[in-house]
């Protein structure tokens, strides 16, 4: 069995029914309840080892009124909306109403490959399961969490597979607490520090060092809402996917779809349709690999620095200044641009001081003449910082296959604490899996790759998205590995490119360092819990 079955008590089930799509599979919608609920139900699933279902169980039931019938199916009433959808379909068009109904849907045991297919979309919302605030030595239904593909596993490989990637989870679990040690040694708590606070960042410290130990194949929960069109957008893609774990999944989540929204995802399992939508995106990708094969097969990357600039518009700045004029003249935009040329520097720096204003807060950010101009970065980087970079949807992001071709980061911390012997002998694990598997199962090879390993990505995005990524993703409580990317995308975007005045307008890039990463993040939470 691919995935492990949920157990609930007949009390249990009873409550859960009306709000669940099913009550025993991986993937299921959430209905009947608030917004606001489901909001916050999503929120607090991103860093809580247990299933939606059970949190739903154990945090939530006690603050919502249950006196209604219990034992309505959450599907009730589906026929009467259907018939609906379709009358509507057929005066305005299926793909305007599919943007207008939308549906919050939990997909558990999903590995971290498979994470990034369902994270895709720019016009989803998503809420992922944290690796720094959940340790994963906790076993599902008896067993590691990691994904077995059934192919893998029903091969001649299989005892392989799951001995070396038990071996890696051993090794995860071994020192993990030996991190924690070293870290409340080496960070002795403040007394004016709750218990709570210290222990909370400790235990952040401790995850974010032997997070790069867990192979790709590590299971992540998912929470995702989207628009029965997005929905329909990603299932296209998912079917369409070289990743068998993907296809799968894909009809597991059209499953469930078609007891909420059937009419949206109507078209994805239809021949003429869907079917032809998926073929298109399977041959472009199968032909342009071969061509690509072909021309750059017997090439070697050349050493580069791990963060690169490669494109970026020489005039950015006049752009953007002739872009916040724009609307508030009666100009043609090059008539705008050509004074723009002429400005001294005096006027420029008021005019740009002026869009920007005092941005007390990083959220504070100016307006669209900052899409004007942009950059393209390729990245080199360990597998757990792409996988936080890559949640960022409004902007362009690109990567390569996964795999230990471009070697691995070990953690300072790690080192610091002695265990580098440890995590070395984890990453060498890791790799001859790797080794063992592509020949004859190449998708699925990338399961073995540890996240400490590097992959090359590609980051393209426009000022204003740079200016809320950049300051976002180097705030104190970050990572350090894509603290260490984006403060370098700061740096070349004044250094390099030459927008100093850009880049100062992106003044909530931090570009310290920081041992406990999580302690001040966790201190203003406590401070926002007492003001409450």
């Amino acid at each position: 069995m691919v995935y492990a079955e949920e157990r609930f008590t007949p009390e249990e089930e009873a409550v859960l029914r009306p709000y669940f799509t099913n009550l025993d599979r991986p993937v299921y919608a959430v209905v009947n309840l608030p917004e606001v609920v489901k909001g916050a139900l999503f929120a607090r699933y991103s860093r809580s080892p247990k299933s939606l279902r059970r949190l739903f169980l154990d945090e939530f039931v006690g603050d919502l009124d249950l006196t209604g019938d219990l034992t309505v199916d959450a599907t009730v009433g589906l026929k009467r909306a259907e018939e609906l959808y379709d009358r509507v379909f057929l005066e305005y068009g299926d793909d305007s109403v599919a943007q207008l109904g939308g549906v919050h849907l939990a997909c558990e045991q999903a590995s971290n490959m498979l994470t990034k297919v369902l994270e895709w979309g720019r016009i989803m919302s998503y809420m992922e399961q944290s690796t720094r605030y959940i340790p994963y030595d906790a076993r599902l239904a008896g067993r590691y969490r990691y994904y077995r593909d059934p192919d893998v596993v029903g091969s001649p490989l299989g005892a392989r597979y799951v001995g070396d990637m038990d071996a890696l989870f051993d090794t995860y679990v071994s020192l993990q607490p030996q991190m924690l040690d070293w870290a409340r040694e080496r960070y002795p708590k403040q007394s004016d520090d709750s218990d709570f606070v210290y222990k909370q960042s400790i235990k952040a410290k401790a995850c974010d060092a032997v997070r790069g130990i867990l192979p790709a194949a590590t299971l992540s929960n998912v929470g995702v809402y989207g628009s029965g069109q997005a929905f329909e957008a990603l299932l296209l893609r998912m079917r369409a996917h070289p990743l068998p774990e993907a296809h799968a999944y894909a009809q597991i989540i059209l499953e469930e779809l078609r007891k909420v929204i059937p009419s949206f995802v109507a078209r994805v399992d239809r021949p003429d349709r869907g079917g032809a939508w998926t073929d298109y995106l399977e041959e472009t990708r199968t032909e342009t690999e071969s061509v690509v094969s072909r021309l750059f097969g017997d090439a070697e990357p050349e050493p580069r620095p791990a963060v690169v600039l490669t494109d970026f518009d020489p005039e950015g700045e006049d752009k953007l200044l002739a872009a916040i004029c724009y609307p508030v003249t009666q100009l043609p935009e090059d008539q705008v641009l050509a004074r723009v040329r002429r400005l001294s520097a005096d006027d420029r720096v008021s005019l740009l001081r002026a869009a920007v204003g005092d941005r007390d807060n990083r959220r504070h950010r100016p307006g669209r003449a900052f899409e004007r101009t942009g950059y393209r970065f390729d990245v080199l980087a360990d597998y757990g910082a792409f996988r936080d970079l890559q949640r960022h949807r409004m902007l362009t992001i690109e990567w390569q296959g996964l795999s230990p071709r471009h070697g691995y980061d070990t953690p300072e911390a790690v080192v610091e604490a002695g265990l580098d012997t440890e995590f070395n002998e984890a990453m060498t694990r890791s790799a001859e899996l790797y080794d063992t598997l592509a020949p004859g199962f190449h998708e699925q090879s990338s399961y073995a790759v540890s996240l400490a390993y590097r992959i090359r990505f590609v980051m393209q995005m426009n000022a204003r998205e740079a200016m809320h990524v950049l300051e976002l993703r180097s705030s104190p409580q970050g990572h350090p590995a894509y603290r260490r990317v984006v403060q370098e995308m700061h740096r070349l975007i004044a250094e390099e490119a030459g927008h100093h005045a850009i880049a100062a307008a992106m003044q909530h890039v931090d570009h310290a360092t920081y041992d406990l990463e999580r302690l001040e993040s966790e201190r203003a939470a406590e401070r926002r819990r007492a003001a409450r």
